[in-house]
């Protein structure tokens, strides 16, 4: 017994079988064009120029067979050319910024004074890492600061009674 049964429903639970569409591709190339087919009946053969049909070593016109080929590597396209490379001390500078800031601040510097006699790419880096480099350090100076004198003013303000 088959199922579904002719003319029932289909199982729900079965999977479904793919759709089989014609494959465009697998037509006769010797089949006659729409226009100007043969009334005869018989296949339709492409006109020649003095060649036969295929060429010989089943090559298309125009080429070589493949131990012909001319021999060496393939050509490749060239490889994506990168631009100038980026200067060390630029991503260093960065770097040490959030690390230890004074660091950053001469590494900048040092990075500016490299990419202006190299060309080096970078220069947005190393700006980064001086002004980071600057905010940072005054930063942790004025922590300092307030750290020291935090006792001071605390010890000028009280009267030594509780």
């Amino acid at each position: 017994m088959t199922y579904p049964p002719p003319g029932g429903t289909p199982d729900p639970y079965q999977p479904q079988q793919p759709y089989e569409q014609p494959n465009p591709y697998a037509s006769d190339p010797y089949a006659a064009p729409a226009s100007g087919a043969p009334a005869s009946g018989q296949p339709y053969l492409p006109p020649t120029s003095g060649q036969p049909y295929p060429p010989a070593g089943g090559q298309p016109y125009g080429q070589q067979p493949y131990a012909q080929q001319p021999y060496g590597a393939p050509q490749y396209a060239q490889p994506y050319a990168a631009g100038p490379s980026t200067n060390t001390m630029a991503i260093l500078a960065l770097v040490f910024a959030f690390v230890f800031s004074p660091a950053a601040i001469v590494m900048g510097h040092v990075a500016k004074k490299q990419i202006r006699q190299t060309g080096e790419g970078g220069e947005g880096l190393a700006t980064a890492g001086l002004w980071l480099g600057y905010i940072f350090t005054g930063f942790y100076l004025l922590m300092c600061i307030g750290l020291i004198a935090l006792p001071i003013i605390g010890a000028a303000n009280s009267s030594g009674t509780y």
